[in-house]
């Protein structure tokens, strides 16, 4: 039995969303209904194809992760610049981890001093940039955003609604679908397995992998598929008897289609268990060990073993999501987030040398979300909620060692167009560009892109033969 003092706030939440009903798969078919019967309501450009297989995952860096001390200016006049905006909260310019981007602005960078991993991957091509991203409904000046001629993203600086626009690329509204879940929705014939959802998510219920016909099979980073609870171990008469019984309920059929659909959801989702578990339990061992005492790690281990199984599962594509939480550090930033990084970088390292293994790494590509990035002013001893900010992308698809947008001056008042205030920054790339790149890449039709994100068009042409922003290789 696991002593309560050694059960964090981020395991227990994990925990009690995977097993809110003593049963995972259960509970995601349960959810699911509609999904089971979805392929004959869409159209996909991609049906299964053995061999041809792409997988998405998401990283949500929940609180808002502070990113320009995650990708900060290294060479003397603009490090000056970050160092006098930042005052107490900037890193040594001597402990930046020097990168050396293809394309040159005319700046060096350097990545914080935990990320020691993602500097290599960066330096090998394996990990690019975005900077000064975020949410936006239309492109908007400093002028316009003063006289509120503009619309802005609903809710600008709240971590409910601006958590919720990166979801589902829809900043001006409420909704409860997010993109994730459009382009399963969109893509459901891609896999010829309906059983186990095309999203998989390994932090319970989220609004990404929300859709109208899909939401998310929820996975438990360490136990991974947990099914109805002993239904598969018959050690004890009682377990027996109780599995005999629902064998009893699900195996007839019924004329009443309220019962029969009932019937079909709980043998889709034992069997849906059965499948994932075996995949779960042959999966190979990794070369690079994941770290064991680490919820991140552990749940990257999950997607590595459950992406190893692609064939047996008949997916050509999947979405997995891991929301990794913790960085609203409006105090003891310094020191939070050299910890936190150090973990994300970690466990980026160990992912990607697994997908290497498996002979997927330009198959499966990793991206990260946050609500919005923090302050370049200092708050006293953290940081508070700004704008635009800085995200990352891995994997052997990338068009890596680049820093894709424009990483903006850093200097405060009037004489920075981006500048609205107490080092918050207007984003000069729209989070429509970054999802729409990575739909496209996955294998959505450009004549789909709208429809998932309304607000495109201000931004980008979807007909158009470049990509949004240029970061993924589609060949």
């Amino acid at each position: 039995m696991q002593n309560k003092s050694t059960l964090s706030r981020r395991k227990f939440l994990g925990q009690a969303s995977c097993a809110a009903i003593g049963a995972t798969t259960v509970f995601s078919t349960l959810f699911n209904l509609k999904s089971l019967n979805a392929a004959a309501s869409f159209n996909s450009s991609i049906g299964y194809m053995p061999g041809d297989y792409k997988a998405l995952v998401c990283v949500l860096n929940a609180g808002g992760l502070d990113s320009f001390n995650m990708l900060v200016p290294k060479n003397n006049s603009a490090y000056n610049q970050y160092a006098t905006t930042r005052s107490n909260l900037a890193l040594l310019q001597n402990q930046l981890r020097s990168i050396n981007p293809l394309i040159s602005d005319g700046n060096q960078y350097g990545l914080h001093p935990s990320m020691e991993h993602m500097q290599a991957m960066f330096e090998t091509n394996k990990l690019a940039f975005v900077s000064n991203i975020g949410t936006l409904v239309r492109p908007i000046t400093k002028q316009q955003f003063y006289e509120g001629s503009v619309p802005i993203p609903l809710g600008l600086y709240s971590h409910s609604d601006q958590v919720m626009h990166w979801q589902t690329g829809v900043p001006d509204m409420r909704v409860g679908q997010g993109w994730g879940g459009k382009m399963a929705d969109l893509m459901i014939s891609a896999n010829q397995n309906q059983t186990i959802s095309m999203n998989i998510s390994l932090s319970g219920s989220n609004i990404f992998q929300t859709g109208e016909n899909t939401v998310e099979y929820s996975l438990h980073p360490e136990y991974g598929s947990i099914g109805i609870y002993d239904y598969n171990n018959q050690d004890w008469v009682f377990n027996q008897m109780k599995r005999a019984a629902i064998d009893g309920l699900v195996n007839p059929t019924y004329q009443n289609v309220f019962k029969n659909t009932y019937r079909k959801t709980i043998k889709s989702s034992i069997d849906g268990n059965n499948l994932l578990s075996a995949v779960i339990e042959n999966a190979p061992v990794f070369n690079t060990p994941f770290t064991q005492d680490s919820d991140l790690s552990k749940s990257f281990e999950m997607i590595a073993k459950t992406i190893s199984g692609r064939d047996q599962l008949q997916m050509s594509r999947q979405i997995f999501f891991v929301e990794y939480g913790g960085w609203d550090h409006h105090d003891e930033l310094i020191n939070s987030q050299a910890e936190m990084l150090t973990e994300l970088d970690n466990a980026l390292y160990q992912f990607n040398a697994a997908m290497e293994q498996l002979g997927v790494g330009d198959k499966v590509t990793t991206f990260s979300l946050s609500e919005f990035s923090r302050t370049l002013t200092s708050n006293g001893n953290g940081t508070d909620h700004a704008w635009g900010g800085n995200v990352f992308v891995m994997g052997g698809a990338v068009n890596g060692k680049k820093i894709y947008g424009n990483f903006p001056s850093l200097v405060l008042g009037n004489s920075n167009p981006l500048e609205i205030g107490g080092g918050s920054l207007i984003p000069t790339t729209s989070a429509d560009e970054y999802f729409a790149e990575l739909a496209l890449w996955y294998g959505v039709p450009a004549s789909d892109i709208s429809t998932l994100f309304p607000n495109i068009g201000y931004f980008y042409d979807p007909m158009s033969a470049s990509n949004p922003i240029g970061f993924l290789n589609f060949a």
